[in-house]
């Protein structure tokens, strides 16, 4: 490889920033491809849909992030097809050449084929996505306080989140936490007895990748926060004013007006196209399975990293769909491609697990890392420290220590904003 080798990543998520970022100073060009302009951090998505945060908090443009890395640029541009016979991505609007490519565009929400569900039940992948819940929580806040016909109450103030791992319950949890803040201080005529937030997961258990132990007492918190929990339960119809749930052979219809779902993803349609022009092979869910190295079988130039990757090497079963899973690969494939360079023997992609953390509520959350398990106050300070320390920037990283501080002392949620078409859905 020399200084005009061309590496380009597709996706500015946590993988392929990652990869770029760890090729700084390596002699190749970079070129960073991405329909957005700007860095994401998703796991604080949720405090964005509940008022905690502003989406510039959590927000990071690419240009600004690589600005001072002279071997990289980026691209706004969309990536729709990959011809690996010619090694170019195939682009929306062109087409751009490689010598090594890096596919890291994650993956997207699926209603498991019951698409009408989409428009009544949104999920929490974008920035839209949390702005449009922001707006739905905080409206039906609003027409309830206007509300006159009791019966009518009940459908207003019951909010149904499907899906019960992490961001099912943080999102679960922080509605608790809206609900005890605002009813009574903003809001005279309901009371917070009026309002009704229910968990639905179809498994035993919440957070089924957790231990039972913390998967119960994340229960109990949130039982405490009010939140009713239904598990064994599965959604068989979402519509504009209720939600069907199926448990054991007992259907049940909850009425409600806000729905939002957070229960299940599937892989990015590049995995499509990389079966077809590469020979990739893709599993159930449609991510692409890599070699060892993270490389595609007999197309050592192309690697697939983060939530589109099936890394099967190392338990025999996929890796978790996280953001330490896309960070470890992006920068073991920098590394790869480093020792490519100077001849260096090539290590095996092997992921350091260093634990999982659910945030709950106001000062408590659950954490495992390695055989230690902990909950409550000291789990949330971890949690707290973690993620403001990944934060890209660290201008963010003060303003969301800023906001987070602001909140816990007053309990009140700056970003509490109704934005975009005031009717309802």
């Amino acid at each position: 490889m020399t200084a005009d080798h061309h590496v380009v990543i597709i996706g500015g998520g946590f993988g392929g920033l990652q990869a770029a970022r760890s090729l700084k100073g390596a002699p190749v060009h970079v070129t960073l491809l991405d329909q957005r302009n700007f860095h994401l951090f998703q796991p604080l998505l949720y405090q964005v849909a509940t008022g905690s945060l502003s989406p510039g908090n959590i927000a990071s443009t690419l240009r600004a992030v690589l600005g001072r890395q002279k071997n990289a640029r980026v691209l706004l541009a969309e990536a729709a097809d990959i011809d690996a016979a010619t090694r170019h991505v195939i682009l929306k609007d062109g087409e751009i050449g490689y010598d090594t490519l890096i596919v890291a565009t994650g993956s997207r929400p699926t209603y498991f084929g019951n698409e009408t569900w989409r428009a009544f039940a949104p999920s929490l992948k974008t920035v839209e996505d949390a702005t449009e819940i922001r707006r739905r929580i905080l409206l039906a806040f609003e027409a309830a306080e206007r509300e006159t016909k009791p019966n009518q109450l009940g459908a207003l103030l019951t909010f149904v989140i499907i899906g019960g791992g992490p961001t099912g319950v943080e999102l679960a949890g922080a509605l608790g936490e809206i609900a005890k803040d605002i009813v009574g201080m903003d809001f005279s005529n309901i009371r917070l007895a009026d309002v009704s937030i229910q968990l639905i997961e179809g498994s035993e258990r919440i957070l089924p990748t957790f231990s039972p132990e913390n998967s119960a007492k994340a229960q109990m918190v949130l039982n405490r926060l009010g939140v009713k929990v239904r598990t064994n339960s599965m959604v068989t119809d979402i519509g504009p004013e209720r939600v069907v749930i199926k448990r054991g052979e007992i259907l049940q219809t909850i009425p409600c007006r806000t729905v939002l779902w957070a229960a299940g993803m599937q892989a990015s349609p590049l995995g499509q196209a990389l079966a077809q022009t590469a020979g990739a092979k893709l599993d159930r869910g449609g991510r692409v399975v890599v070699e060892a190295d993270l490389s595609l079988p007999n197309h050592p130039e192309i690697f697939v990293i983060g939530d589109l990757a099936n890394y099967p090497h190392q338990t025999g079963n996929p890796l978790p769909g996280t953001a330490p899973v896309a960070i470890q690969q992006g920068c073991y494939v920098a590394n790869l491609l480093r020792n490519r360079m100077e001849g260096k023997p090539i290590p095996l992609f092997h992921y350091r697990d260093r634990g999982n953390m659910a945030i709950i509520g106001r000062a408590s959350a659950v954490a495992e890392v390695g055989k230690f398990r902990f909950s409550g106050f000291f789990a949330w300070l971890v949690w707290l420290f973690v993620h403001l320390i990944k934060l890209v920037e660290f201008e963010n990283r003060v303003l969301v220590l800023i906001q987070w501080a602001w909140y816990y002392f007053t309990r009140n949620r700056g970003a509490r904003l109704i934005i975009g078409d005031k009717r309802r859905v």
